[in-house]
């Protein structure tokens, strides 16, 4: 069975052992029995391909609207050009869910295919952050260039995907694998404080790419065929149309077969997912699409049970979902889960984000009659070797709320700001409506209705990686 079109009664019976369909069936069963049989076998491996490929098709949707839909309102630069964006992200920003708003964020899109890229940076002054985070398509963390990762002294980086077999140039300090043939690179650099912009335009005018043959002096190799980019589907279709297949289809294209996945690529194959392989959904008999759709349902409900079971409960934390993939160790699951709740978190040597889903008695956070406090010691509640910060979202989207103060966050640049308590410790007020003036230097103002709220550990001190080591409790005020 090599394709959904080409899927037959006696190759899928002889399949089912296989992939777990958890019966069997002779030859001579009922053309009824074959037909349930079938759907039930596209249901579980469409329930497993959306798990797997849920990150692969998000993460298409972003890139799409910042590096290859130029009318779009969330285009940033053409492929392999950077753009940096002066300004810190707000409510407007809609393409990415649960972005910071601490830092203004460089943008690559890098297409590897017909060569390596060079990435140059700056000096950075000692005590300012940033950080570039390499992301390859699955949504793997696998490099870092920054503060923690590499200094903040200058230099430049080659970025090679998985076919370059050259050597490392001079003039580079090393050369960084990717294992997809399109990569982000997403910068961060730190903000101290709006009057601070002008120094983060400065270093964001350092950042540097250029094709290795340019950097070298050298002709440039023949270009690799345009592509004809599918326009992505919008979050909420991902979740429950029959497209998300063909456009996963279309990913893979550029992502060649890890050898851990061999087996389940030729497992995806059985239902037409495979590198651009052809699925015309349009034109699907009625049966085999609700197959495919009830399998992404079920994907999602999976989803929903091990954020209730699992995250909101503390078992597994965002520390364990993001990383490279000799880290996350094939645990799609938790991949899936990280992308849709926070797609491009950092790896928790980076950052950490313990998050808040619920106050400290267990009940969901909401700001329609929910007052939240958050009480903390600054010296010593939030340990880290460059800044902490604390951004409310709205629910469902994720996405940061607008309010009457245009106040997303409280970080730690803004303490000198913020008032103590008689004991020196600082209470954070989140709530709708204003706490009133005496109060409303520590007002983190949240939306009229369901929220979540995470901090931000931007290197995290070897403290904070303990597993021991608990955020302060949000506590609902009587």
């Amino acid at each position: 069975m090599t394709s959904a079109s080409s899927m037959n009664r006696r190759a899928l019976l002889a399949s089912l052992a296989s992939i777990g369909a958890g019966t069997s069936l002779s030859l001579s069963a009922s053309p009824s029995a074959a037909r349930a049989t079938e759907a039930d076998t596209l249901r579980a491996i469409a329930k497993e391909a959306t798990i797997w490929g849920f990150p692969l098709v998000d993460n298409y949707r972003i890139q799409y609207s910042y590096f290859a839909d130029r009318g779009g309102p969330e285009f940033k630069a053409p492929w392999n050009v950077i753009a940096n964006t002066a300004r810190v992200y707000t409510p407007e920003d809609k393409a990415i869910q649960t972005p910071n708003s601490d830092t203004p964020y460089s943008y690559i899109g890098a297409d590897l295919r017909t060569e390596p890229l060079v990435i140059t940076v700056p000096a950075v002054e000692a005590g300012r952050y940033y950080s570039l985070q390499f992301i390859d398509q699955y949504t793997f963390n696998f490099a870092y260039v920054g503060s923690r990762a590499t200094g903040n002294g200058a230099g430049s980086f080659l970025l090679a995907g998985p076919r370059w077999k050259g050597r490392t140039p001079p003039g580079v300090k090393g050369v960084i694998r990717c294992e997809t043939d399109f990569a982000f690179v997403l910068y961060r650099t730190q903000l101290f404080a709006p009057s601070d912009i002008e120094k983060v335009k400065a270093i964001q005018a350092g950042y540097a790419v250029q094709p290795l043959s340019q950097f070298l002096g050298k002709p440039a190799p023949a270009a690799v065929p345009a592509i004809d980019f599918p326009r992505p589907l919008s979050p909420e279709q991902q979740r429950s149309s029959a497209e998300f297949f063909p456009i996963l289809n279309f990913v893979l294209q550029f992502c060649p077969t890890h050898a851990s996945e061999r087996d389940l690529r030729r497992r995806f194959a059985r239902i037409g997912v495979g590198p651009g392989k052809a699925m015309d959904i349009a034109n699907l008999e009625p049966e085999r699409r609700k197959a495919l759709e009830d399998g992404m349902a079920d994907a999602w409900k999976v989803f929903a049970a091990f954020k209730a079971g699992e995250l909101d409960t503390g078992k597994r934390t965002a520390a364990e979902g993001f990383g490279t993939r000799s880290f996350l160790k094939n645990d799609y699951m938790i991949r899936m889960a990280s992308a849709a709740l926070g797609i491009y978190g950092n790896s928790k040597e980076e950052a950490l984000y313990p998050f808040y889903y619920s106050d400290s008695a267990g009940q969901p956070l909401n700001g329609q009659d929910g007052r939240y406090t958050l009480r903390f010691d600054p010296k010593n509640s939030f340990p880290v070797n460059a800044f902490w910060s604390l951004t409310v979202y709205a629910l469902p989207q994720s996405l940061l709320s607008a309010n009457a103060i245009n106040r997303y966050l409280i970080n730690s640049p803004m303490l000198p700001a913020l008032k103590r308590d008689p004991d020196g410790l600082v209470t954070l007020h989140l709530q709708h409506e204003s706490p009133g003036p005496d109060r409303e230097a520590n007002w983190l103002p949240v939306p009229a209705g369901p929220f979540w709220t995470t901090l931000r550990l931007y290197w995290p001190k070897p403290e904070a990686l303990d597993p021991r080591w608990k955020q302060p409790p949000l506590v609902r005020a009587a």
